[in-house]
This record gives structure tokens, C-alpha cells and sequence, in this order.
């Protein structure tokens, strides 16, 4: 029930990445119609506006990768042949996405706070549009991280209950 919910927030987040994959064509097409041609001037809040959404992108991204497992990792040690040391090996690795979800959970929402008493140069947009993803990155990583660590314990006693 609650990975069909997790699911259905990833795929959400997979939709929204693909809106604001076609919203920033809009600002980088700007950009370079306008430097290459005399069509339309020369806009400088096209480049914010870009940066804005490709933060977003980026942190959205990292969301879906830790739901997909495909957030990198690096291995150190060669990979388990047990069942055991398979669980300590993946929960180490959901563990420390857990912890970093967390810390930048916590430290974002001061980040966000910083974010919040500044506008960008061009636009005068507030700053809290984009600092605010990385403490939404940090709760979602938490949430699909503990999930998946979840997972992994559970697939560890299931895999011990059948050989036994």
C-alpha cells in the first residue's frame, strides 16, 4: 500500500520532469534565436529563468533516481555472495541516502529561509522558488530511502524464511 503510494508520487515527479523539460525549451530556444538572429532581442531573464527550472530538474531527477535505485553509488568492496552481506551491502547504501535526505531536509529549510530574503537580478523573482527543492529533494529522498531500506531488510527475511 504505502509503495503503491511512493510509486504513484514517482510517477508524478516522472510527469512533472517532462513538463519542465518542455517549459525549458521555451527560455533556451529564447536564448538562441536571439543570439543568433535579429528576430526577437536579447533577453537576460530567459538565463534565469532557465537556471530556475533546471535546478528543479536536477533535484527532481535525484528524487526519481533514489526511487529507481539508479542514484549512484560507489563500490568499494566486491559485491556480496550471500544473502546476509547482499542486505548490508544494499541497506548501507539506502542507509546513507536516508541520512543525507535527512541532513539536507533539516539544513534546507534554513537554506530555503536564506532563499526567502532574496530576488534573483533579472527578474526579481523570489529566491525561495528554487532554494525550496532542496529541502522537498531531502523529505522525498527520506521517504523513497526509508522505503526502500524497508525493502531490502524484508527481502533479507524472506529469503531466510525460505531456506530454512
Amino acid at each position: 500500500m504505502i509503495g503503491h503510494a511512493l510509486e504513484t508520487l514517482c510517477r508524478g515527479l516522472r510527469l512533472l520532469i517532462g513538463i519542465l523539460m518542455a517549459a525549458l525549451a521555451v527560455p533556451v530556444g529564447m536564448q538562441v534565436i536571439s543570439r543568433y538572429t535579429d528576430i526577437i532581442p536579447v533577453y537576460l531573464w530567459t538565463e534565469e529563468l532557465a537556471t530556475f527550472i533546471f535546478v528543479w530538474i536536477v533535484m527532481i531527477g535525484s528524487m526519481v533516481a533514489v526511487w529507481e535505485r539508479t542514484h549512484f553509488d560507489v563500490h568499494v568492496m566486491p559485491d556480496a555472495t550471500t544473502p546476509f552481506w547482499t542486505m548490508v551491502q544494499n541497506g548501507t547504501v539506502m542507509a546513507l541516502i536516508l541520512m543525507f535526505g535527512l541532513l539536507f531536509a533539516w539544513f534546507g529549510i534554513e537554506y530555503a529561509q536564506f532563499g526567502y530574503i532574496q530576488n534573483s537580478v533579472m527578474m526579481r523573482a523570489n529566491l525561495l522558488v528554487t532554494y525550496i527543492s532542496v529541502p522537498i529533494a531531502g523529505l522525498v529522498w527520506t521517504l523513497f530511502a526509508s522505503y526502500r531500506l524497508y525493502e531490502v531488510v524484508d527481502h533479507y527475511r524472506q529469503e531466510k524464511v525460505a531456506t530454512s
